[in-house]
């Protein structure tokens, strides 16, 4: 088991993974002071090279089984695709190396069970950065809610849409056995996250949920069909490329999710939600990833309108991820606390999507977690 280093010393980290997430946590590591950024692991040779020289980090390998054998850790960031999560994750905790995983947790609640388990059996921390509830505007209209100013939430509508947004046709993103599923999966559990974290964390009770594949399936709603490029179509597109779903919630209270990454809309990325309340509601609208958006918020009645907007405030985004993560180590009565229940919650509501889509049903969420804990 890897060494921790003293109380006063910085951490010891690592991030395994090079692409756009992973050099998110490598700048997030670098601009922490209580953080030692000491390697690196990636496949890409040129990026691994320039990135070692631009954040001068002196270990920077291909093989991540190489880096955890010869480099003592205290924690890693886990920056891969889907598939690699929870081999990669359990490998650290079982050496005693906290992490950091990039969403979602894995491609399945087994998956993501078991990375939990290796992270209890450890005694380590593990989380999932869900940089979207870091946002500022979110985190203002969080506040909002907990204050009470608007009552008792009883629904939300959510949703992240493009027009032409397959991220690679062909790719691992677009395999089912590699990605777990496609933009549900892949954009959606940021709203599912976001949503469920703003109000409270109620317990999701059922699922009720439809996918489409009408464009990848064809060839069409990669990042290069409004220019009309040629696209990678290597293998075969297995995930949708629309969802829709109806979550069913404790206490009565609904969320509902459309999610795509192709779909005849206007271009461009849009997210947020529509929250409704007994005594108010809000709508938070972003558009192409905008840092920050202020937010209406609705009250009063017919009579006396009592609107305002709520200013958007300040995004952290993956440095509100990697702090909260280094805060957490640094304190260890938070660990047992932090063991990835929360992101393996949301693989079991997307497992319970993804099958009341296949039969047709609505399906129970604590289905899935039970069969998951036989």
């Amino acid at each position: 088991m890897t060494p921790t280093s003293s109380a006063s010393a910085p951490l010891r980290v690592a991030v395994v993974g090079l692409g756009w997430a992973g050099q998110q946590h490598i700048a997030a590591y670098a601009a922490n002071p209580d953080v030692d950024l000491v390697a690196i692991a990636g496949l890409e040779d040129a990026p691994r090279a320039e990135l070692a020289e631009k954040f001068g980090i002196p270990v920077a390998v291909a093989d991540w089984q190489e880096l955890f054998s010869s480099t003592p850790l205290d924690a890693v960031s886990v920056a891969v695709p889907t598939f690699l999560h929870a081999p990669i994750a359990i490998a650290a905790l079982q050496r005693g190396i906290h992490v950091l995983s990039e969403k979602p947790i894995a491609r399945s609640a087994a998956e993501a069970a078991e990375m939990v388990s290796a992270a209890r059996t450890a005694g380590r921390v593990l989380q999932v950065a869900f940089n979207h509830r870091q946002r500022g505007d979110v985190r203002a209209l969080a506040a909002e809610v907990a204050s009470g100013a608007l009552g008792r939430i009883y629904h939300v509508r959510a949703s992240w849409l493009r027009r032409s947004g397959i991220p690679a046709l062909g790719s691992w993103f677009t395999s089912r056995e590699l990605a777990g599923g496609g933009p549900l999966v892949d954009i959606g559990v940021h709203m599912i996250d976001a949503v469920l974290d703003l109000m409270g964390e109620p317990r999701v009770l059922s699922a009720s949920a439809v996918t489409h594949a009408e464009f990848g399936p064809r060839g069409l709603g990669g990042p290069d069909a409004a220019t009309g490029g040629k696209q990678f179509t290597g293998s075969a597109f297995d995930v949708e490329d629309f969802a829709t779903v109806l979550l069913r919630l404790e206490g009565g209270a609904s969320v509902a999710l459309d999610t795509s990454w192709a779909s005849y809309r206007p271009e461009g990325d849009e997210f947020g939600f529509v929250v409704y309340g007994t005594e108010g509601g809000a709508e938070l609208r972003v558009v192409d990833y905008a840092p920050a958006t202020d937010v209406p918020l609705y009250a009063g009645t017919t009579e006396a309108v009592a609107d305002r907007v709520l200013p958007g405030g300040v995004p952290a985004g993956h440095q509100g991820v990697v702090d909260e993560f280094v805060r957490t180590i640094r304190t260890p009565a938070l660990w047992a606390a932090s063991d990835g229940s929360i992101a393996a919650r949301r693989a079991a509501i997307i497992d319970a999507c993804y099958r009341s889509a296949a039969e047709g049903r609505e399906v129970a969420v604590e289905d899935v977690e039970a069969e998951v804990a036989r």
